[in-house]
């Protein structure tokens, strides 16, 4: 079964041997140039290598994060809800191959990442941006002190 699904996936993503940190938009190297194995525990087989962080690395995502909150801020409520429904969309599109890979990376069956845990990661994804267009500003007041 596991075979049939990672010979499924071929020729629909590519799996990199190696990933850097998404920081800004981009993939960017670690400062210190390390990495670390990252198994799946349904083969052992290492699957890729993955950056790892340090203190050098979390400034400079805290920097992109700085640098793109006033843009992001600026965003009309409605606008934030849309950019994230369209996540939500994409996740759900590619629900197969998001839960095939999640089983690899992760070791749970199938049967939860397909109907649990990327589903769910949509939905959660969609209740955001719901709570998005609900905020209008106001206060409720209890009583004239509250």
């Amino acid at each position: 079964m596991l075979h049939q699904a990672l010979e499924g996936l071929k020729g629909k993503v590519a799996i990199r041997s190696t990933y850097d940190n998404y920081i800004g938009g981009q993939w960017v190297a670690p400062v210190q140039g390390r990495y670390f194995d990252n198994p799946s525990p349904v083969t052992g087989q290492t699957v890729c290598q993955v950056a790892r962080g340090t203190k050098e690395d979390i400034d400079l995502a805290l920097d992109a994060a700085h640098k793109a909150k006033d843009a992001w801020g600026r965003t009309s409520y409605a606008e934030r809800a849309v950019i994230l429904n369209k996540i939500a969309d994409r996740i759900e599109a590619n629900l197969p191959l998001i839960a095939m890979v999640e089983t690899i990376d992760n070791g749970k069956p199938i049967r939860e990442t397909m109907n649990a845990d990327v589903p769910l990661a949509a939905d959660h994804i969609r209740y955001f941006a719901g709570c998005i267009r609900a905020e209008e500003g106001t206060i409720g007041e209890i009583d004239h002190d509250t």
